[in-house]
């Protein structure tokens, strides 16, 4: 077992008990369920709030049709000012889905999410917490890049977010992890706050989803560093716990 603090992390002093904010047997919370799909009944309702059914791409039930179909997408604008589509990368029966905000520069130019900075950085915390990045599935909310690295806005969200929902449903993880705010406010709850809810577990249609500092974030403030491990301390436990 890698030491519970990583060379990553060598500057942290450990916690003391009473410090830790996140216990890791806390209660899992219902959060934003309203739109799950109803169990027993035959009718799809989607997994990511305020998403109509009809944006869920049900009509795709393979993967690399939903690839491709994402592929040729011309929707929003993003498409026109991009080099490529970066879908996503890793096995389609992953366990586990980390989702992260739209891809940047590097990610462009490669076609593979997290591949810059702040993927490097998602390399060594996922290697801290013993999680091969090659088992999980990687994605982002926007499959274009937004010009100058900016944040996706609500339209190009909106559009989108469609491709990420059939992503859910074909790969079926049991544990999703939103990279930043703006993932968080679209898994999650529009109006999640990533200081508020990061650390938590929250559940919806058989998934355990818990939100996290944006790797991006870390490289700007340090004092991230010390809860984005001990939130990646509980998602190592998850994780593993959802091998049994």
């Amino acid at each position: 077992m890698i030491p519970e603090q990583p060379d990553l992390f060598a500057d942290l002093q450990p916690l003391v008990e009473q410090e830790k904010e996140v216990d890791s047997k806390q209660a899992i919370i219902n959060y934003g369920t309203e739109n799950h799909e109803e169990q027993g009944t035959g009718t799809y309702m989607s997994f990511l709030p305020g998403l109509k059914t009809e944006q869920a791409w049900l009509d795709i039930k393979d993967f690399d049709q939903l690839k491709s179909t994402a592929g040729n997408c011309t929707l929003c604008r993003l498409r026109s000012t991009c080099n490529g589509v970066v879908f996503g990368e890793g096995p389609v029966n992953s366990r586990m889905m980390l989702i992260g905000e739209g891809p940047g520069h590097d990610e462009d130019l490669s076609g593979r999410p997290f591949v810059g900075k702040a993927g490097q950085l998602l390399d060594k915390i996922l290697l801290a917490a013993e999680i091969k990045r090659e088992d999980i599935y990687i994605a982002n909310v926007v499959k274009c890049r937004p010009p100058q690295n900016r944040l996706p806005d609500a339209e190009e969200v909106k559009i989108c977010k469609g491709y990420l929902e059939a992503q859910i449903r074909l790969i079926k993880p049991k544990l999703i992890i939103c990279l930043g705010a703006l993932a968080s406010q679209v898994v999650i709850d529009p109006q999640a706050r990533i200081s508020k809810i990061r650390g938590k577990w929250f559940h919806r249609g058989g998934i355990k989803i818990m939100a996290v500092f944006h790797p991006a974030a870390l490289l700007r403030n340090s004092d991230y560093k010390r809860p984005t491990w001990e939130d990646f301390k509980l998602i190592r436990d998850e994780y593993y716990s959802s091998v049994k």
